[in-house]
Protein backbone atom coordinates (compact mmCIF):
# COMPACT_ATOMS: atom_id res chain seq x y z
CA UNK A 1 0.00 0.00 0.00
CA UNK A 2 1.66 3.51 -0.80
CA UNK A 3 1.07 6.24 1.65
CA UNK A 4 1.84 9.77 1.01
CA UNK A 5 1.28 13.32 2.81
CA UNK A 6 0.07 16.00 0.82
CA UNK A 7 1.36 19.39 2.40
CA UNK A 8 -1.75 21.92 1.86
CA UNK A 9 -0.25 25.42 1.65
CA UNK A 10 -1.77 28.09 -0.71
CA UNK A 11 -3.83 25.52 -2.65
CA UNK A 12 -7.16 24.98 -0.05
CA UNK A 13 -9.03 23.38 -2.65
CA UNK A 14 -9.95 19.39 -4.37
CA UNK A 15 -10.36 20.65 -7.32
CA UNK A 16 -7.39 21.16 -9.82
CA UNK A 17 -5.69 19.94 -7.50
CA UNK A 18 -2.31 17.81 -8.53
CA UNK A 19 -0.11 17.36 -5.29
CA UNK A 20 -3.46 15.47 -4.46
CA UNK A 21 -4.36 13.60 -7.51
CA UNK A 22 -0.92 12.47 -7.49
CA UNK A 23 -0.39 11.06 -4.48
CA UNK A 24 -4.26 9.38 -4.66
CA UNK A 25 -3.23 7.95 -8.63
CA UNK A 26 -3.11 4.22 -8.74
CA UNK A 27 -5.03 3.00 -5.26
CA UNK A 28 -2.52 4.80 -3.37
CA UNK A 29 -3.50 6.82 0.58
CA UNK A 30 -2.81 10.06 1.60
CA UNK A 31 -2.74 11.97 4.65
CA UNK A 32 -3.92 15.55 3.72
CA UNK A 33 -2.06 17.60 5.92
CA UNK A 34 -2.02 21.47 7.00
CA UNK A 35 0.38 23.27 9.00
CA UNK A 36 0.05 26.69 10.94
CA UNK A 37 2.93 27.74 10.22
CA UNK A 38 4.59 29.34 13.21
CA UNK A 39 6.85 30.98 10.94
CA UNK A 40 4.20 33.22 9.38
CA UNK A 41 3.13 34.44 12.97
CA UNK A 42 6.51 35.06 13.40
CA UNK A 43 7.16 37.15 10.25
CA UNK A 44 4.07 39.23 11.12
CA UNK A 45 1.87 37.86 8.21
CA UNK A 46 -0.75 36.53 10.17
CA UNK A 47 -3.42 39.15 9.87
CA UNK A 48 -6.99 38.85 11.32
CA UNK A 49 -8.56 38.95 8.55
CA UNK A 50 -6.57 36.46 6.92
CA UNK A 51 -6.84 34.53 9.71
CA UNK A 52 -10.47 34.49 9.65
CA UNK A 53 -10.84 33.76 6.42
CA UNK A 54 -8.23 30.50 6.24
CA UNK A 55 -9.98 29.05 9.10
CA UNK A 56 -13.12 29.25 6.48
CA UNK A 57 -10.91 27.62 4.15
CA UNK A 58 -10.04 25.00 6.38
CA UNK A 59 -13.01 23.82 8.03
CA UNK A 60 -14.44 23.99 4.51
CA UNK A 61 -11.58 21.59 2.82
CA UNK A 62 -11.97 19.06 5.68
CA UNK A 63 -16.01 19.22 5.63
CA UNK A 64 -15.09 18.54 1.36
CA UNK A 65 -12.34 16.07 1.96
CA UNK A 66 -14.42 14.19 4.88
CA UNK A 67 -17.48 13.49 2.38
CA UNK A 68 -14.53 11.85 0.13
CA UNK A 69 -13.89 9.71 2.76
CA UNK A 70 -10.86 11.54 3.99
CA UNK A 71 -10.54 14.17 6.33
CA UNK A 72 -7.91 17.32 6.74
CA UNK A 73 -5.15 16.70 9.25
CA UNK A 74 -3.94 20.21 10.97
CA UNK A 75 -1.06 20.98 13.11
CA UNK A 76 0.59 23.68 14.13
CA UNK A 77 4.19 24.84 14.64
CA UNK A 78 7.21 24.20 12.25
CA UNK A 79 6.02 23.19 8.68
CA UNK A 80 9.10 20.86 8.28
CA UNK A 81 9.50 19.52 11.85
CA UNK A 82 5.59 18.75 11.88
CA UNK A 83 5.43 17.13 8.11
CA UNK A 84 8.47 15.32 8.90
CA UNK A 85 6.44 13.84 11.78
CA UNK A 86 3.09 12.77 9.76
CA UNK A 87 5.00 11.33 7.46
CA UNK A 88 6.94 9.01 10.06
CA UNK A 89 3.80 8.15 12.02
CA UNK A 90 2.06 7.05 8.42
CA UNK A 91 5.31 5.44 6.98
CA UNK A 92 4.87 7.87 3.99
CA UNK A 93 7.30 7.42 1.09
CA UNK A 94 6.55 10.64 -0.23
CA UNK A 95 4.93 14.22 0.37
CA UNK A 96 3.72 16.27 -2.28
CA UNK A 97 3.69 20.04 -2.28
CA UNK A 98 2.50 22.98 -4.47
CA UNK A 99 5.49 24.77 -5.35
CA UNK A 100 5.61 28.40 -4.33
CA UNK A 101 6.96 31.61 -5.17
CA UNK A 102 8.66 33.49 -2.38
CA UNK A 103 12.50 33.14 -0.79
CA UNK A 104 10.45 32.07 2.18
CA UNK A 105 8.33 29.08 0.30
CA UNK A 106 11.79 28.50 -1.47
CA UNK A 107 13.40 27.88 1.85
CA UNK A 108 10.75 25.59 3.46
CA UNK A 109 11.12 23.82 0.28
CA UNK A 110 14.72 23.44 0.43
CA UNK A 111 14.61 22.44 4.62
CA UNK A 112 11.61 20.04 3.89
CA UNK A 113 13.26 18.62 1.16
CA UNK A 114 16.54 17.92 3.12
CA UNK A 115 14.84 16.56 5.96
CA UNK A 116 12.97 14.33 4.33
CA UNK A 117 15.73 12.92 2.30
CA UNK A 118 17.80 12.19 5.83
CA UNK A 119 14.41 9.86 6.70
CA UNK A 120 14.81 7.80 3.37
CA UNK A 121 11.46 9.99 1.99
CA UNK A 122 11.02 12.18 -1.04
CA UNK A 123 9.51 15.44 -1.09
CA UNK A 124 7.55 15.74 -4.91
CA UNK A 125 6.70 19.47 -5.95
CA UNK A 126 4.01 20.19 -8.18
CA UNK A 127 3.93 23.39 -10.55
CA UNK A 128 1.51 25.40 -11.68
CA UNK A 129 -0.47 24.96 -8.78
CA UNK A 130 -1.14 28.23 -7.64
CA UNK A 131 -0.53 30.00 -10.78
CA UNK A 132 -1.10 29.64 -14.32
CA UNK A 133 2.25 29.07 -15.59
CA UNK A 134 5.46 27.99 -12.88
CA UNK A 135 7.41 31.22 -12.48
CA UNK A 136 9.91 30.38 -15.33
CA UNK A 137 7.78 28.64 -17.74
CA UNK A 138 9.07 31.62 -19.76
CA UNK A 139 12.06 33.63 -19.82
CA UNK A 140 13.21 36.36 -22.05
CA UNK A 141 14.82 35.15 -25.58
CA UNK A 142 17.92 37.28 -25.36
CA UNK A 143 18.68 35.52 -22.02
CA UNK A 144 17.91 36.05 -18.20
CA UNK A 145 15.89 34.69 -15.96
CA UNK A 146 12.93 36.47 -15.57
CA UNK A 147 10.98 39.39 -17.46
CA UNK A 148 11.29 42.83 -16.07
CA UNK A 149 8.51 44.33 -18.31
CA UNK A 150 5.20 43.14 -18.54
CA UNK A 151 4.21 43.39 -22.15
CA UNK A 152 6.47 41.21 -23.31
CA UNK A 153 6.10 38.41 -20.51
CA UNK A 154 2.09 38.72 -21.56
CA UNK A 155 3.23 37.80 -25.56
CA UNK A 156 5.22 35.12 -24.11
CA UNK A 157 2.60 33.99 -21.82
CA UNK A 158 0.31 33.84 -24.39
CA UNK A 159 1.73 31.57 -26.18
CA UNK A 160 2.39 28.34 -23.63
CA UNK A 161 -0.87 25.88 -23.29
CA UNK A 162 -1.56 25.86 -19.81
CA UNK A 163 -1.68 22.24 -18.53
CA UNK A 164 -5.73 20.43 -18.31
CA UNK A 165 -7.06 21.40 -14.94
CA UNK A 166 -7.88 18.04 -13.20
CA UNK A 167 -11.40 17.35 -11.65
CA UNK A 168 -11.61 16.58 -7.89
CA UNK A 169 -10.98 12.92 -6.70
CA UNK A 170 -14.32 11.45 -6.05
CA UNK A 171 -12.65 9.09 -3.12
CA UNK A 172 -9.90 10.47 -0.75
CA UNK A 173 -8.20 6.96 0.70
CA UNK A 174 -6.62 7.33 3.91
CA UNK A 175 -4.05 5.14 5.39
CA UNK A 176 -4.25 2.63 7.81
CA UNK A 177 -2.55 4.28 10.62
CA UNK A 178 -4.20 7.25 12.44
CA UNK A 179 -2.92 10.49 13.32
CA UNK A 180 -3.78 13.35 15.71
CA UNK A 181 -5.47 16.65 14.44
CA UNK A 182 -5.69 19.95 16.03
CA UNK A 183 -9.04 21.27 16.54
CA UNK A 184 -10.51 22.78 13.54
CA UNK A 185 -10.57 26.40 14.29
CA UNK A 186 -13.47 28.69 13.73
CA UNK A 187 -13.81 32.52 12.70
CA UNK A 188 -15.37 33.81 15.63
CA UNK A 189 -12.57 33.06 17.23
CA UNK A 190 -10.71 35.96 15.44
CA UNK A 191 -11.12 39.75 17.15
CA UNK A 192 -10.31 42.89 14.94
CA UNK A 193 -11.78 41.99 11.66
CA UNK A 194 -13.23 44.52 9.17
CA UNK A 195 -17.18 44.26 9.74
CA UNK A 196 -17.42 43.59 5.53
CA UNK A 197 -15.15 40.69 5.36
CA UNK A 198 -16.10 37.70 2.54
CA UNK A 199 -16.31 34.18 3.61
CA UNK A 200 -13.68 31.54 2.62
CA UNK A 201 -13.48 28.40 1.65
CA UNK A 202 -13.67 26.42 -2.05
CA UNK A 203 -17.89 26.20 -1.71
CA UNK A 204 -18.31 29.44 -1.47
CA UNK A 205 -15.20 30.37 -4.02
CA UNK A 206 -16.95 28.11 -6.93
CA UNK A 207 -20.08 29.89 -5.64
CA UNK A 208 -19.25 32.98 -6.98
CA UNK A 209 -16.97 31.58 -10.12
CA UNK A 210 -20.36 29.82 -11.20
CA UNK A 211 -22.17 33.32 -10.73
CA UNK A 212 -19.40 35.42 -12.18
CA UNK A 213 -18.33 33.44 -15.01
CA UNK A 214 -21.90 33.48 -15.61
CA UNK A 215 -23.27 36.99 -15.19
CA UNK A 216 -20.20 39.52 -14.97
CA UNK A 217 -17.57 37.72 -17.23
CA UNK A 218 -19.09 39.67 -20.30
CA UNK A 219 -18.49 43.10 -19.18
CA UNK A 220 -15.59 42.56 -17.34
CA UNK A 221 -13.46 44.68 -20.50
CA UNK A 222 -15.27 47.75 -20.21
CA UNK A 223 -16.68 47.42 -16.44
CA UNK A 224 -13.77 46.47 -14.66
CA UNK A 225 -12.38 50.15 -13.35
CA UNK A 226 -15.87 51.60 -12.53
CA UNK A 227 -15.34 52.41 -9.12
CA UNK A 228 -19.37 51.85 -7.77
CA UNK A 229 -20.40 49.11 -10.42
CA UNK A 230 -18.34 46.89 -9.00
CA UNK A 231 -17.35 45.20 -11.61
CA UNK A 232 -14.60 42.74 -10.45
CA UNK A 233 -14.39 39.27 -9.83
CA UNK A 234 -13.22 39.84 -6.36
CA UNK A 235 -11.66 36.42 -6.49
CA UNK A 236 -8.44 37.67 -5.48
CA UNK A 237 -9.20 36.08 -1.52
CA UNK A 238 -10.02 32.69 -3.10
CA UNK A 239 -6.47 32.73 -5.64
CA UNK A 240 -4.41 34.00 -2.74
CA UNK A 241 -5.72 30.91 -0.59
CA UNK A 242 -6.29 28.46 -3.37
CA UNK A 243 -9.52 27.87 -2.90
CA UNK A 244 -10.12 28.28 -6.65
CA UNK A 245 -7.31 27.24 -9.35
CA UNK A 246 -5.86 30.22 -11.85
CA UNK A 247 -5.44 27.15 -13.94
CA UNK A 248 -9.30 26.25 -14.22
CA UNK A 249 -10.08 30.01 -14.53
CA UNK A 250 -8.55 30.56 -18.02
CA UNK A 251 -10.34 27.49 -18.71
CA UNK A 252 -13.27 28.74 -18.12
CA UNK A 253 -12.94 32.14 -19.26
CA UNK A 254 -11.84 30.46 -22.56
CA UNK A 255 -14.49 28.46 -22.89
CA UNK A 256 -16.81 31.74 -22.56
CA UNK A 257 -14.52 33.71 -24.95
CA UNK A 258 -15.11 37.63 -26.07
CA UNK A 259 -13.28 40.58 -25.13
CA UNK A 260 -13.89 40.25 -21.38
CA UNK A 261 -12.33 37.30 -21.06
CA UNK A 262 -9.26 38.40 -22.92
CA UNK A 263 -9.36 41.29 -20.19
CA UNK A 264 -9.75 38.52 -17.55
CA UNK A 265 -7.36 36.48 -18.65
CA UNK A 266 -4.68 39.50 -18.69
CA UNK A 267 -5.43 40.13 -15.07
CA UNK A 268 -4.50 36.61 -14.80
CA UNK A 269 -1.14 37.21 -16.60
CA UNK A 270 -0.42 39.99 -14.49
CA UNK A 271 -0.46 37.57 -10.94
CA UNK A 272 1.89 35.33 -13.06
CA UNK A 273 3.80 37.93 -13.54
CA UNK A 274 4.86 39.40 -10.46
CA UNK A 275 5.25 35.62 -9.00
CA UNK A 276 7.94 34.96 -11.79
CA UNK A 277 9.60 38.60 -10.73
CA UNK A 278 9.63 37.51 -7.03
CA UNK A 279 10.59 33.98 -7.55
CA UNK A 280 13.94 35.14 -9.26
CA UNK A 281 14.73 38.00 -7.69
CA UNK A 282 12.52 37.32 -3.52
CA UNK A 283 14.65 40.22 -1.99
CA UNK A 284 12.27 42.24 -3.76
CA UNK A 285 9.24 41.73 -0.96
CA UNK A 286 11.27 44.05 0.60
CA UNK A 287 13.84 45.86 -1.66
CA UNK A 288 13.74 48.04 -4.29
CA UNK A 289 13.39 45.93 -8.13
CA UNK A 290 15.01 49.44 -9.38
CA UNK A 291 16.23 51.71 -7.11
CA UNK A 292 15.37 55.24 -7.30
CA UNK A 293 18.35 56.87 -4.99
CA UNK A 294 14.65 58.25 -2.56
CA UNK A 295 15.01 59.76 0.44
CA UNK A 296 11.46 59.40 1.32
CA UNK A 297 9.69 61.45 3.89
CA UNK A 298 10.39 60.02 7.63
CA UNK A 299 6.70 58.40 8.28
CA UNK A 300 6.84 58.29 12.32
CA UNK A 301 8.06 62.05 11.52
CA UNK A 302 7.98 64.94 8.93
CA UNK A 303 4.83 62.75 7.22
CA UNK A 304 3.53 61.26 11.05
CA UNK A 305 0.02 63.13 10.10
CA UNK A 306 -0.09 62.86 6.72
CA UNK A 307 0.41 58.94 6.66
CA UNK A 308 -2.30 58.99 9.90
CA UNK A 309 -4.89 60.57 7.57
CA UNK A 310 -4.31 58.76 4.73
CA UNK A 311 -4.85 55.38 6.35
CA UNK A 312 -7.96 56.62 8.19
CA UNK A 313 -9.21 58.20 5.08
CA UNK A 314 -9.23 61.68 6.24
CA UNK A 315 -6.79 63.06 3.42
CA UNK A 316 -9.51 65.76 2.01
CA UNK A 317 -9.52 63.86 -0.83
CA UNK A 318 -12.80 61.84 -1.53
CA UNK A 319 -11.80 58.70 -3.80
CA UNK A 320 -8.74 58.29 -2.22
CA UNK A 321 -10.46 58.39 1.37
CA UNK A 322 -13.73 56.36 -0.18
CA UNK A 323 -10.62 53.89 -0.96
CA UNK A 324 -9.26 53.52 2.22
CA UNK A 325 -12.55 53.60 4.04
CA UNK A 326 -13.64 50.20 2.37
CA UNK A 327 -10.49 48.37 2.83
CA UNK A 328 -11.13 49.08 6.33
CA UNK A 329 -14.73 48.04 6.29
CA UNK A 330 -14.59 44.58 3.53
CA UNK A 331 -10.35 44.42 4.66
CA UNK A 332 -10.88 44.29 0.26
CA UNK A 333 -10.10 47.03 -1.96
CA UNK A 334 -11.36 47.75 -5.78
CA UNK A 335 -8.38 47.66 -7.99
CA UNK A 336 -8.60 50.93 -9.23
CA UNK A 337 -8.48 51.75 -5.86
CA UNK A 338 -5.06 50.32 -5.01
CA UNK A 339 -3.64 52.07 -7.78
CA UNK A 340 -4.70 55.86 -6.75
CA UNK A 341 -4.03 55.16 -2.71
CA UNK A 342 -0.90 53.84 -3.32
CA UNK A 343 -0.17 56.66 -6.25
CA UNK A 344 -1.34 59.21 -3.15
CA UNK A 345 1.09 58.23 -0.45
CA UNK A 346 3.95 57.43 -2.43
CA UNK A 347 3.95 59.90 -4.69
CA UNK A 348 1.74 62.87 -3.85
CA UNK A 349 3.17 62.64 -0.01
CA UNK A 350 5.81 61.19 -0.86
CA UNK A 351 5.98 58.29 1.67
CA UNK A 352 7.85 55.26 1.36
CA UNK A 353 6.25 52.62 -0.39
CA UNK A 354 6.66 49.82 2.49
CA UNK A 355 5.04 51.98 4.61
CA UNK A 356 1.81 51.52 2.34
CA UNK A 357 2.54 47.89 1.64
CA UNK A 358 2.84 47.12 5.65
CA UNK A 359 -0.38 48.77 6.00
CA UNK A 360 -1.95 46.91 3.13
CA UNK A 361 -0.99 43.55 4.73
CA UNK A 362 -2.54 43.99 8.09
CA UNK A 363 -5.83 44.52 6.57
CA UNK A 364 -5.94 42.62 2.94
CA UNK A 365 -7.68 39.45 2.97
CA UNK A 366 -5.81 39.03 -0.22
CA UNK A 367 -2.89 40.28 1.47
CA UNK A 368 -0.32 38.38 -0.84
CA UNK A 369 3.34 39.16 -1.26
CA UNK A 370 4.01 38.93 -4.65
CA UNK A 371 1.12 40.92 -5.69
CA UNK A 372 1.42 43.59 -2.80
CA UNK A 373 4.56 44.44 -2.51
CA UNK A 374 5.34 44.19 -6.67
CA UNK A 375 2.13 45.95 -7.22
CA UNK A 376 3.10 48.98 -4.54
CA UNK A 377 6.36 49.54 -6.14
CA UNK A 378 5.09 49.32 -9.77
CA UNK A 379 2.67 52.38 -8.57
CA UNK A 380 6.19 53.71 -6.81
CA UNK A 381 7.99 53.81 -9.62
CA UNK A 382 10.64 51.44 -7.92
CA UNK A 383 9.20 48.29 -9.56
CA UNK A 384 8.43 47.39 -13.32
CA UNK A 385 6.69 49.86 -14.33
CA UNK A 386 8.34 51.41 -17.53
CA UNK A 387 7.16 55.09 -16.70
CA UNK A 388 8.12 55.58 -13.25
CA UNK A 389 7.21 59.33 -13.06
CA UNK A 390 3.44 58.83 -13.71
CA UNK A 391 1.65 60.46 -10.75
CA UNK A 392 -2.21 60.02 -10.94
CA UNK A 393 -4.84 62.78 -9.93
CA UNK A 394 -7.18 62.10 -7.47
CA UNK A 395 -9.57 64.52 -8.74
CA UNK A 396 -9.32 63.47 -12.09
CA UNK A 397 -9.46 59.50 -11.04
CA UNK A 398 -12.20 60.52 -9.19
CA UNK A 399 -14.22 61.75 -12.27
CA UNK A 400 -13.31 58.99 -14.51
CA UNK A 401 -14.02 56.11 -12.67
CA UNK A 402 -16.89 57.22 -10.56
CA UNK A 403 -18.47 59.65 -12.88
CA UNK A 404 -21.52 60.05 -10.68
CA UNK A 405 -19.77 59.94 -7.24
CA UNK A 406 -21.62 57.12 -6.06
CA UNK A 407 -18.69 54.75 -4.81
CA UNK A 408 -17.29 58.40 -2.81
CA UNK A 409 -20.81 58.42 -1.39
CA UNK A 410 -21.26 55.01 -0.28
CA UNK A 411 -17.93 55.33 1.80
CA UNK A 412 -17.98 58.91 2.59
CA UNK A 413 -21.40 59.42 3.65
CA UNK A 414 -21.11 62.87 5.37
CA UNK A 415 -20.97 64.12 1.25
CA UNK A 416 -23.71 62.26 0.55
CA UNK A 417 -25.91 65.11 0.13
CA UNK A 418 -23.29 67.02 -2.54
CA UNK A 419 -24.24 66.91 -6.29
CA UNK A 420 -22.43 65.91 -8.63
CA UNK A 421 -19.33 66.34 -9.18
CA UNK A 422 -18.87 68.53 -6.56
CA UNK A 423 -18.22 65.29 -4.55
CA UNK A 424 -14.99 64.90 -6.20
CA UNK A 425 -13.82 68.89 -4.87
CA UNK A 426 -15.83 69.53 -1.93
CA UNK A 427 -13.01 72.41 -0.84
CA UNK A 428 -14.52 73.82 -3.82
CA UNK A 429 -17.72 74.89 -2.17
CA UNK A 430 -18.42 78.54 -0.62
CA UNK A 431 -16.61 78.37 3.07
CA UNK A 432 -20.70 78.22 4.14
CA UNK A 433 -21.36 75.55 2.52
CA UNK A 434 -18.18 73.66 3.34
CA UNK A 435 -18.93 74.01 7.22
CA UNK A 436 -21.94 71.98 6.87
CA UNK A 437 -19.83 68.69 6.10
CA UNK A 438 -17.84 67.19 8.52
CA UNK A 439 -15.22 66.78 6.56
CA UNK A 440 -11.30 68.09 5.85
CA UNK A 441 -9.67 70.11 4.17
CA UNK A 442 -6.87 68.64 1.62
CA UNK A 443 -3.96 67.90 3.58
CA UNK A 444 -1.60 68.69 0.37
CA UNK A 445 -2.02 70.60 -2.31
CA UNK A 446 -1.76 68.34 -5.52
CA UNK A 447 0.64 70.48 -7.76
CA UNK A 448 3.06 71.48 -4.79
CA UNK A 449 2.88 67.44 -3.90
CA UNK A 450 3.67 66.39 -7.42
CA UNK A 451 6.57 68.96 -7.50
CA UNK A 452 8.31 67.85 -4.30
CA UNK A 453 7.78 64.18 -6.08
CA UNK A 454 9.63 65.22 -9.25
CA UNK A 455 12.44 67.24 -7.84
CA UNK A 456 13.22 64.49 -4.84
CA UNK A 457 13.27 61.82 -8.24
CA UNK A 458 15.63 64.02 -10.03
CA UNK A 459 18.28 64.57 -7.41
CA UNK A 460 17.97 61.03 -6.38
Amino acid sequence: MRVSVVLFTADLRMHDHPPLRAALAGGGRAVPLFVRDSGIATAGFGAPNREAFLRDCLADLDAGLRSRGGRLVLRSGDVVEETCRVAAQVLAGEVHVSAGASGYAQRREERLRAALERDGRRLVVHEAVTTVLPPGAVSPSGGGSHFAVFTPYFRAWSRQAPRDPLPAPRAVRLPERSVASDRMPVRGGVRGLSPGLAVGGEKDGRRRMTAWLRDGLAGYEEGHDDLAGDATSRFSPHLHFGTLSPVELVARARGVGGPGAAAFERQLCWRDFHHQVLAARPETSSADYRPRGDRWRDAREQAADDVAAWRSGRTGFPVVDAAMRQLAHEGWMHNRGRLLTASFLTKTLYVDWRVGARHFLDLLVDGDVANNQLNWQWVAGTGTDTRPGRVLNPVRQGRRYDPDGAYVRRWVPELADLPGPAVHEPWTLPAEERARYDYPEPIVDLAAGRDRFHRARDRG
